[in-house]
C-alpha cells in the first residue's frame, strides 16, 4: 500500500492529501448482456480450472507476497453474476515497520490503515484525491500490505470499458484494452472495486477473490523487473528500495524502469557466464 504521495497530474500515480467526501459513481451495470459468452483475452483459456487462492497463500513475508501475486488473477464477481478478471502484472510491497512509505510506518494505527494489522489476505482499500481508489493486500508482518498497481484484462472488456468512462470526461476517446488497469486506481474503477470492500478478506469474499493463474508459465523469477516504487520520492532510502516488482515486457505495466531492467539483464548474464566458467 503506498503511502501519501505528493501532488501530480496523474492521480493513479501519486497521493496527495485526502478528503472524506467520495462524489457519487455514476450507475453502471456489471453486464448488459449476461447471456452472451463473456469477453475474454486470448491469453486467458475458459477451458483450464482455475483455483481459489486460500488463506495460506496470503501467509507469507510482504516482499514475497507483492512477487507471489505476479501473474495471479483477480476476480470481481458483480451482483448480476458477471465476472470481471484482470491477471496482476504489477505490485509495490510495503512491510511497515521502519518503512517511512508506508501508511503504517512506526506501527501506527489509524482508523484507516487497520486493514493493514488484520489477518494476511485482508483487503486495504484508502482513497486518493478523495476521489480515486488504490487496493492493497495485508501480508504477514505487522502493518504489511501490497499495493495492486496493474492488471491485465482478461474476461469483461467491455463492462471494464464502461465502468472506466463513468470516470471519465463526456467524449473521451475509448480506452485501449492496455489502459483499462494499468494503474492502482484505474484497476479499481475496471472492476468497480468500492470504498466498503475496505478490511474484507480476500481469501472467502463472495464478491472479490484471487486466483491461480491459468499459464504460470507467464510469472517465471526471471521475467520479474525489481524496481524502486512511484511517487514516494520525498522519503528518502526508501524511496529507493527496489520493491515495486512487475513483469518484463508486459503492455499493461504502468511504468516501466529501464535501469531495472537493464540490472536484471545484467544479473541474468553474470549467472550464465558463471555456469559456463564452473562447466569449464
Amino acid at each position: 500500500m503506498a503511502a501519501r504521495k505528493r501532488k501530480t497530474a496523474d492521480p493513479t500515480q501519486k497521493e496527495p492529501a485526502l478528503s472524506k467526501r467520495e462524489p457519487p459513481m455514476k450507475p453502471v451495470k456489471c453486464d448488459p448482456t449476461p447471456s452472451v459468452e463473456p469477453e475474454r483475452s486470448r491469453y486467458f483459456s475458459s477451458n483450464v480450472v482455475q483455483h481459489r487462492l486460500e488463506q495460506d497463500f496470503f501467509n507469507q513475508p510482504c516482499i514475497s507476497l507483492a512477487r507471489s501475486f505476479l501473474g495471479k488473477v483477480l476476480v470481481r464477481r458483480c451482483a448480476d453474476g458477471t465476472e470481471l478478471r484482470g491477471r496482476i502484472v504489477e505490485t509495490e510491497a510495503y512491510p511497515g515497520g521502519e518503512d517511512k512509505a508506508s501508511h503504517s510506518s512506526g506501527g501506527k494505527r489509524t482508523e484507516r490503515n487497520t486493514a493493514m494489522f488484520m489477518k494476511p489476505g485482508t483487503i486495504y482499500v484508502y482513497p486518493i484525491y478523495g476521489i480515486y481508489l488504490c487496493m492493497n493486500v495485508s501480508s504477514e508482518g505487522e502493518g504489511a500490505a501490497v499495493l495492486l498497481r496493474s492488471l491485465e484484462p482478461l474476461q469483461g472488456h467491455s463492462v471494464m470499458r464502461k465502468l472506466r468512462a463513468a470516470r471519465r470526461k463526456e467524449g473521451a476517446r475509448q480506452l485501449k484494452d492496455k489502459e483499462l488497469c494499468n494503474g492502482p486506481s484505474k484497476l479499481c474503477q475496471a472492476l468497480n472495486i468500492p470504498r466498503c470492500f475496505d478490511r474484507r478478506d480476500l481469501a472467502s469474499d463472495p464478491e472479490v477473490w484471487l486466483e491461480s493463474d491459468p499459464d504460470t508459465s507467464l510469472a517465471k523469477p526471471q521475467d520479474v523487473v525489481s524496481a524502486p516504487r512511484i511517487g514516494i520520492e520525498s522519503h528518502g532510502e526508501w524511496a529507493k528500495k527496489p520493491w515495486r516488482f512487475y513483469l518484463h515486457g508486459h503492455l499493461c505495466v504502468s511504468v516501466v524502469n529501464k535501469e531495472a531492467e537493464r540490472q536484471l539483464f545484467q544479473s541474468q548474464s553474470d549467472e550464465i557466464n558463471s555456469g559456463w566458467d564452473l562447466k569449464g
